[in-house]
């Protein structure tokens, strides 16, 4: 991932001082499916074919790629499209994330041990540097596949699900985890994607959660240090020995 250094004024402690900051550097690609231009993005240079892929998928608009390639700013995927065609989702709006979809089917499951694991693992040296990225693992079977940084939450995502989709990877044995907040837009993307786990270091919203629940998703949220919560499908974590509420 690109950063450049930048120059800036910092204040701490009533003192002020002249500093060399690393900041991300975000483009503008233009996303072409089947060769008709889609959508523009803003993102990070990098993972652009796992964006691309990643993002036709979590939009629930097939279940394969056929191919990406990358030329300059344009990404262009080739994919066979189902439900809607092509050119009525791009006449009125109708973006993928906002169609059904089935209930993911996982026999994965994991330890209490894991969720801490995984949590320590969603972080990047960029992510640490700048402050101003996003970042996002895949672990497939509780080994760790691939990490994404990007200026989007959303493009994290869409980049580590196309990682395992050109890859042919089983998604449903595998576990996403996340810095981003998790309304319902960021777990429909997992459930288009078949991804049964979820954890994240921030927030879900309520609308977030009933869609984890409706899709089968198990959904884990404010993973910091030794604390989680479990808002959907506890099934999958092993050994849970729970108080109830008083």
């Amino acid at each position: 991932m690109n950063t450049v250094p930048v120059r800036g004024i910092q204040a701490r402690d009533g003192m002020t001082r002249e500093i060399e900051d690393i900041v991300a550097q975000e483009r503008t690609f233009s996303l072409y499916l089947n060769e008709t231009f889609f959508s523009g993005m803003v993102a990070s240079n990098d993972q652009l074919e796992e964006l691309g892929a990643g993002f036709v998928i979590c939009q629930g608009l097939c279940d394969r790629i056929d191919r990406v390639t990358v030329r300059g700013n344009e990404i262009r995927v080739d994919a066979p499209i189902t439900g809607v065609p092509l050119r009525e989702i791009i006449s009125t709006g109708t973006i993928g994330a906002r169609r059904a979809f089935s209930p993911v089917v996982s026999s994965l499951s994991m330890d209490i041990a894991d969720i801490y694991r995984i949590t320590g693992e969603i972080e990047t040296e960029t992510w640490r540097k700048t402050g101003g990225v996003h970042c996002s693992v895949l672990f497939y079977q509780k080994d760790l596949l691939v990490k994404s940084n990007d200026v989007g939450r959303h493009n994290t995502v869409d980049k580590v699900v196309g990682h395992a989709v050109l890859r042919d990877i089983d998604r449903s044995m595998c576990i996403l985890g996340c810095t981003g907040r998790q309304p319902r837009d960021m777990v429909a993307k997992a459930a288009h994607a078949g991804i049964p786990v979820i954890i994240s270091r921030a927030a879900s919203t309520e609308q977030g959660i009933e869609t984890a629940r409706k899709a089968g998703i198990t959904l884990i949220c404010f993973s910091r240090g030794d604390r989680f919560t479990i808002y959907t499908h506890p099934e999958r974590v092993n050994n849970l020995h729970i108080d109830p509420i008083q």
